[in-house]
């Protein structure tokens, strides 16, 4: 054998040993999991016992209910409830989930798990209606809403289910956190804890579907495809696939076509609610009816309102949840908790980073021993006294976990960058200056060729984004980028960022993007290990970035077109942060007026987007000012 086979046969070996010591890896880490699972289920089985009822409301529906009670009989025990679409299962008597509460540490704990399918959805019979509006005259056994079917759950479960203490719990992520906002409202007497996270409140001004007016295209289209089908009867099954038939989220919805017509293309029409969200392009009543927040007010029981900084679905709900409690509902325990968590990642993730983004510690664990199992102990079974602020709040860049009597924090001053020449970010106002022949910077935007929102290939909304590194985007033609020097020392923002932009563009509409970027050192450190060889000096970390549909600058409600080449202002609210900008970084503010497929495409004329033709797509210049009479800036809050 000469010298070169036997190095190829070696070669050989060894990707095939490196081959199947990765699969006996991924075999590890599965048989781990798989025995995680089942020992989680094993004590739930040996602890408790099931039962599934049906459950009549007010109106004669019932609605499937899976009950889990402790077998030990030598104590009552508190009702811990969740309301939700998205299933009960398993179902069948004998059939357990492994973790039928928010955590395995309520599992030891011991509560009685309520399970229920909201009306309408599996196995719960009746109607089902998006975000239900809230009904608070109601007159006769068929007027019903979200508050009455938990008002009427908790009374039945009261009088049938043996062996409670006579208090009542409820808990929910994302949609079941609104069915638990709509459960404090007008509430059961037993009804005295409730922890809505990540709950939606409006779905037109910044839930889910749109952020001020602007579709929030790539979430509504995933999400709709998988949950919005006909559910004639109640069922164990439901089709939840679409295929998108290619890896590429950005070439698919640059082909989508129309969005009204999407749903009979892409749906074959049985997508109700996506068809009827697109016949209502304004703040109007259909959308006025599904923004919960006015009814949360003379709220009963104690509330603990979870959210998560990188939340990129109901970051929204969580903070306007406790701002209108403390607005509207003053005597309520209302608290805060807010992490540096995407979506429902304080249930069961360790919380440790998001993306490239290290936070240096466990905050999941934290938030679940620390916080929301001594919340329930103390107000289901009044055991301790949670030593909880109002406003717990994990502040990112420092990476430690603050307390606060109220949020924003009282200390917190304001603080305005403005934009200045040169892509300077500065402390001071413009001034006029005759060197100068135009106090301004303009960029081109062709819907056509829209500023992605990820660098990345994906057809979903990656919930990495909400850290991901803003390179790629500070580096084209048609993004401003703004940046402050290096920090001499820490700036610590908290609270709400309001853009007050000065703009002009040659169409009738145009959206605006305002994102807050953190800019580490050029020497900053790689991670270690670095399995992706991600280079982090120089990284741009996206901390925060909205959106705002230029037509509704002044109303949601009645869309206004822009007068061509006149300079008009435009405001807005991006949502709270809790950041310390480090010395040694730079602070960054990057402004586009596309961000694809995150956000739906804007023709750039007044037309009703939804049902926008091809031919109503053009490319628009884009002028933003920076003059002493009109000085395009971002408003923060600073803790001293």
């Amino acid at each position: 054998m000469n010298l070169k086979s036997r190095h190829s046969r070696v070669c050989c070996w060894l990707i095939s040993l490196i081959a199947l010591e990765a699969a006996l890896a991924r075999c590890a880490i599965a048989q781990a999991t798989t025995d995680s699972k089942d020992d989680k289920l094993a004590e739930v089985k040996s602890l408790y016992t099931k039962y599934e009822y049906r459950i009549p409301m007010r109106d004669g529906k019932r609605l499937f209910t899976a009950v889990y009670v402790p077998k030990d009989q030598s104590q009552a025990w508190p009702i811990l409830m969740t309301r939700t679409p998205y299933s009960a299962k398993p179902y069948g008597a004998d059939q357990y989930r492994d973790i039928p509460g928010p955590t395995p540490l309520f599992t030891k704990a011991g509560y009685i798990f309520v399970i229920q399918d909201v009306r309408g959805r599996w196995m719960s019979e009746g109607d089902y209606v998006n975000m239900r509006p809230h009904n608070p005259a109601k007159k006769s056994p068929n007027d019903i809403d979200e508050s009455s079917d938990t008002f009427d759950t908790i009374d039945w479960l009261l009088k049938h289910v043996p062996n409670h203490n006579g208090k009542v719990g409820q808990w929910g992520i994302s949609y079941p956190g609104f069915y638990t906002a709509a459960g404090m409202i007008d509430a059961h007497p037993a009804l005295k804890a409730a922890s809505p996270q990540a709950p939606v409140t409006d779905w037109f001004i910044g839930d889910d579907w749109h952020h001020n007016g602007a579709l929030i295209l790539v979430h509504m289209f995933g999400f709709m495809s998988r949950f919005d089908h006909p559910r004639p009867e109640p069922t164990k099954k439901f089709d939840a696939t679409f295929d998108f038939e290619t890896p590429d989220g950005y070439e698919f919805f640059l082909k989508l076509g129309p969005l009204n017509a999407a749903g009979k293309k892409f749906f074959k029409g049985e997508a109700a609610f996506w068809d009827e969200a697109m016949q209502h392009g304004t703040y109007d009543e259909f959308w006025k009816a599904r923004n919960i927040r006015p009814h949360l007010k003379d709220i009963k029981p104690a509330v603990l309102t979870v959210g998560g900084w990188f939340d990129a679905e109901n970051l929204f709900g969580a903070l306007e949840v406790y701002k209108n409690l403390k607005r509207n509902s003053p005597k309520t325990t209302n608290l805060l908790v807010m992490g540096p968590w995407v979506h429902g990642g304080w249930r069961g993730e360790d919380g440790s980073k998001l993306g490239n983004a290290p936070f240096n510690a466990k905050t999941g664990e934290f938030y679940r021993e620390h916080i929301e199992l001594p919340f329930f102990e103390y107000h289901l079974k009044d055991k301790g006294k949670p030593e909880l602020p109002e406003a717990w709040m994990f502040e990112t860049g420092t990476n430690v976990w603050r307390k606060y009597d109220t949020w924003p924090p009282k200390t917190a001053q304001p603080k305005i960058f403005y934009f200045h020449s040169g892509g300077k970010l500065l402390e001071q106002p413009p001034v006029e200056s005759r060197k100068l022949k135009q106090q301004a910077d303009d960029y081109p935007s062709d819907p056509d060729k829209p500023v992605p929102f990820l660098e990345s290939i994906a057809t979903g909304m990656v919930k990495e984004y909400m850290t991901d590194d803003q390179r790629f985007a500070s580096r084209r033609p048609d993004v401003l980028v703004y940046s402050s020097d290096v920090l001499e020392s820490d700036v610590t923002i908290a609270g709400p960022i309001e853009a007050s932009l000065f703009v002009s563009t040659t169409g009738t509409d145009s959206d605006w993007v305002v994102k807050l970027v953190d800019v580490y050192p050029d020497d900053f450190p790689d991670p270690s290990p670095n399995p992706k060889g991600v280079r982090m000096g120089g990284y741009q970390q996206l901390v925060r970035g909205d959106v705002m549909r230029g037509k509704f600058r002044n109303s949601f409600d009645r869309p206004e077109p822009f007068e061509p080449g006149v300079a008009t202002p435009v405001k807005f609210t991006l949502q709270d942060v809790c950041h310390t900008f480090r010395s040694g970084h730079r602070i960054m503010i990057q402004v586009q007026s596309s961000w694809f497929p995150l956000v739906d495409r804007n023709p750039q004329k007044f037309v009703d987007i939804y049902s926008a033709k091809p031919a109503d797509f053009q490319t628009a210049r884009q002028v933003v000012y920076r003059t002493k009479e009109m000085p395009s800036s971002v408003s923060v809050l600073v803790v001293p």
